[in-house]
């Protein structure tokens, strides 16, 4: 038997799941465990099909809409945040939910309230039809919200000339790309106010900043994820803005075509936020049975953020 070629694997780190996704899957499970099943979920909890048909097995229903679950079974809304229609619907037809919103798009739809109670129009970096964008565009009327995705409509958008203007942006951007968008805004509306923090969340920069340090010296990266993620879309771009044309996103490890890395000594492995361990372990599993593993860890930063449940889950 031939012997395996070498490959070193640099695994990125941080790497998967974030506080806001842990958080919300728990969100679920815990309603499982208390109420039993079926346990009703508007759209995909998160972005990944892993966690929703694990879900799926322990009793979880996932919806389109209100409408598709029944009243007397609780319902729970995904991780990307709900237009105010929602709840407001939930509570006409006497449902019980649970809000799985992640803490840091919560802040944003805060922000957005605030800025809309003081007289300002609102401008939403990030894509349109997005669920994170749909639901903090909903939590204003329509109207006082104006969505750009890029440089170019950065350039051309028109603005209420009366009115006061701030910004804030969808939590899984690009961070290169979005400081592109940000820079042509304020230099044609200079008094536009920018958010007291950035909206840009702290796992979806950690994980862009390792993995431009993955690419930098790798020959190929693999980010496993969802095609619906866009943080982990999001990682691919970065992957090849910084140097490493071959980054491709899978989603499962059964999906990799090993003989297309045949001349690859390098390989980055990464997952999107809402991707879990177990792909990685899998990705990893998969190329030690074609090649010669080593593994190398590129860690770019620690993180220990923790998110509380909601209070009727806790205990």
């Amino acid at each position: 038997m031939p012997a395996q070629a070498p490959l070193t694997v640099l695994l990125a780190g941080p790497r998967g799941f974030c506080a806001g996704v842990e958080r919300a899957i728990l969100i679920v499970e815990r309603a499982l465990e208390k109420y039993g099943a079926p346990v009703y979920v508007r759209h995909e909890i998160v972005h990944n099909r892993f966690v929703v048909e694990s879900l799926e097995a322990k009793g979880a229903v996932f919806v389109a809409e209100l409408d598709a679950a029944p009243a007397d079974r609780p319902i729970v809304f995904s991780a990307h945040g709900v237009p105010k229609a929602v709840p407001a619907e939930a509570v006409r037809r006497n449902m019980f939910y649970l809000d799985a919103t992640c803490p840091l798009v919560s802040k944003v739809h805060s922000a957005a309230e605030h800025h809309h109670k003081a007289g300002r129009h609102l401008v939403l970096i990030g894509h349109a039809g997005h669920p994170e964008v749909v639901g903090t565009m909903g939590q204003l009327p329509d109207g006082a919200i104006t969505l750009v995705e890029d440089v170019e409509q950065a350039e051309t958008v028109e603005l209420p000339a009366d009115r006061e203007l701030a910004f804030s942006t969808q939590t899984t951007l690009s961070v290169d790309d979005t400081a592109g968008i940000v820079a042509v805004l304020m230099r044609r509306f200079p008094d536009m106010r920018p958010p007291r923090s950035d909206d840009i969340c702290y796992a979806t920069t950690n994980r862009q900043a390792a993995v431009k340090a993955v690419a930098a010296t790798a020959d190929a990266v693999i980010v496993l994820g969802s095609p619906r993620s866009s943080n982990s879309m999001r990682l691919v771009e970065v992957a090849r803005k910084a140097g490493c044309a071959d980054a491709r996103l899978v989603q499962r490890a059964a999906d990799i075509d090993w003989a297309a890395f045949a001349g690859v000594r390098r390989l980055g492995i990464s997952a999107g936020a809402s991707a879990p361990e177990i792909l990685v372990q899998e990705a990893i599993a998969g190329a030690r049975a074609h090649f010669d593993v080593t593994i190398e860890e590129v860690v770019t930063a620690r993180e220990d953020v923790h998110f509380n449940l909601p209070r009727v889950l806790e205990g």
